[in-house]
């Protein structure tokens, strides 16, 4: 009965007797049922790429890159052994190796626990987990709202309750004017 059963089943052979294809030495995780097809590429640990680095799919990076970075409809996965010092540019960007240099990202940035990011962060979402190391800014304005939401409340504000530069707080700007002008 067991013979039966396994000559019922389909033979297909395995990646390894088929030969090296074109796609060797590249790192692709299979796609899961339900998401959209996408091609994934991987850089080696071993790997140094100095200068731009532009693609149109899904990325991720063990070795070292410096220089600009762009995948700006893809994601980017700096992995745990990835050492950026680029300009970055990508869809959704995920860093759990080290980062220098400014991250821009049309939908998030995460930072895992074992990533590190030194240099300032732009996107709408932003994940930093317990134990990363980050050394920056954060700017999570949505992308076109950022200088008119600045423009209009510059411009709908009273001029005493902008903050003001000697660290007083925006409530008490007028009291501490006075409070100050007295002395």
């Amino acid at each position: 009965m067991w013979k039966r059963e396994e000559a019922a089943k389909p033979v297909t052979p395995s990646p390894a007797a088929t030969g090296p294809g074109p796609t060797s030495g590249v790192s692709r995780p299979p796609v899961r049922a339900g998401e959209r097809d996408v091609s994934v590429g991987s850089i080696g640990k071993s790997v140094v790429i100095k200068g731009e680095l532009n693609g149109s799919e899904d990325l991720t990076i063990e070795g070292q890159v410096e220089g600009k970075i762009e995948l700006r409809e893809h994601v980017l996965t700096i992995g745990s052994h990835g050492r950026i010092r680029a300009e970055v540019f990508a869809k959704i960007v995920v860093v759990q190796g080290e980062v220098t240099g400014n991250i821009k990202a049309t939908e998030k940035v995460s930072i895992q626990d074992s990533g590190a990011v030194e240099g300032d962060i732009t996107a709408p979402k932003v994940a930093i987990a317990e134990g990363a190391r980050f050394r920056g800014s954060v700017d999570m304005s949505p992308a076109g709202q950022q200088e008119s939401g600045r423009t209009a409340s510059a411009q709908g504000a009273p001029p005493r309750a902008q903050p003001q530069a000697s660290g007083q707080k925006p409530g008490k700007a007028g009291a501490g004017s006075k409070a100050s002008g007295a002395s």
